[in-house]
C-alpha cells in the first residue's frame, strides 16, 4: 500500500504528482471534486483491512495475484468496467467508497528514492487545487491550514492502515492460506459458463485444517474476522456480473487483471 515516488511508476488513479508547498501554493485553495471521473474505468481498487467489514457489504474482496498480494474491491468483472458508476462519473447507488479513492487527489509519496521520508503531494490533473475564488485555504500565513492538516492526517492514517494491511497479508502467506482463485458464472442463455481467474483468495480447506492454537491466535488478533469478511464477499461476484450484463457491458471470459 506504500505510495510510489513521483519519479517512478505512478500509483493507480494518479496521472502526475506535485509536492504541496507554501512557496508555490501559498494562495491556493482546494475544492471538492464534482465527480469521480478519475476512477470510472477502474474495475479494482486497493483496500485496507480497516475497511474489510463495510466494503464486504457492497463489493467482492479479492487479493491480487502479484508476488506481494494486495486486497482489492471489485467494481467490475473486466478491466475498464466499473459497474457502480455512470457516464458522468457519479456512483449509481449508495455504497462504501474506499479510502484509496477518498484521499484522491492527495497522497503521501517519496520525493527521493534514497530516503523513506514521505511528503504530501497532489495530482494537478484533478483540477481540485488552484487559484480559486472559492474553496478551502491550503495555507495560513505560510503554514498549513486546518484543511491541509486534516488532509495530511487522513493520508498518514491511510499509510498506517496500509502497513497493518501488509502485516495481515504476510500472516496469510506465512500460514499458506492464499490460493489461486477461480469463479465460474453461468449466464442464462449461454452454453458455457464465464470463468474468471487471475486473482487470489483464501483457501477454505486449509483454513479448516489450522491447528487449534493457530486458530485461537488469528481469532484473538482479528485476522479470522477479516478472512470471513473476504470469503462472504465473494458471493457478490455474481451480483457484479449481473450488473455488468444489465448495463450492456458484455462480460468477457477472461482473467481478472487485478491491479
Amino acid at each position: 500500500m506504500a505510495s510510489a515516488a513521483p519519479a517512478l511508476n505512478l500509483p493507480l488513479l494518479y496521472n502526475d504528482l506535485v509536492p504541496l508547498n507554501s512557496n508555490e501554493h501559498g494562495t491556493w485553495k482546494t475544492k471538492g471534486l464534482a465527480n469521480a471521473k478519475f476512477m470510472d474505468s477502474q474495475h479494482a481498487i486497493p483496500l485496507t483491512i480497516e475497511e474489510f467489514i463495510p466494503a464486504s457489504r457492497h463489493y467482492p474482496i479479492i487479493f491480487s495475484a502479484a508476488d506481494n498480494p494486495v486486497p482489492l474491491v471489485l467494481m467490475g468483472m473486466n478491466e475498464g468496467v466499473n459497474t457502480f458508476m455512470d457516464d458522468e462519473g457519479m456512483f449509481t447507488k449508495q455504497v462504501y467508497v474506499p479510502a484509496y479513492v477518498r484521499r484522491y487527489p492527495f497522497i503521501l509519496a517519496k520525493l527521493r528514492p534514497d530516503t523513506d521520508e514521505l511528503s504530501l503531494c497532489f495530482d494537478p490533473t484533478a483540477g481540485a487545487l488552484g487559484e480559486f475564488d472559492e474553496g478551502a485555504e491550503l495555507f495560513d500565513d505560510g503554514k498549513p491550514s486546518e484543511t491541509t492538516q486534516g488532509i495530511l492526517k487522513f493520508c498518514e492514517d491511510f499509510e498506517s492502515a496500509g502497513a497493518q494491511t501488509h502485516g495481515f497479508i504476510e500472516e496469510l502467506v506465512k500460514l499458506d492460506l492464499l490460493m489461486d482463485g477461480e469463479v465460474s458464472i453461468q449466464q442464462e442463455g449461454q452454453e458455457k459458463p464465464y470463468v474468471y481467474r487471475g486473482f487470489k483468495m483464501v483457501d477454505e480447506d486449509k483454513l479448516r485444517e489450522l491447528r487449534g492454537d493457530v486458530l485461537r491466535k488469528i481469532t484473538q488478533n482479528g485476522i479470522l474476522a477479516l478472512i470471513y469478511a473476504h470469503l462472504f464477499s465473494l458471493q457478490l461476484m455474481r451480483d457484479v456480473f449481473a450488473l455488468q450484463v444489465q448495463q450492456g457491458k458484455v462480460p468477457l471470459v477472461t482473467e481478472l487483471p487485478a491491479s
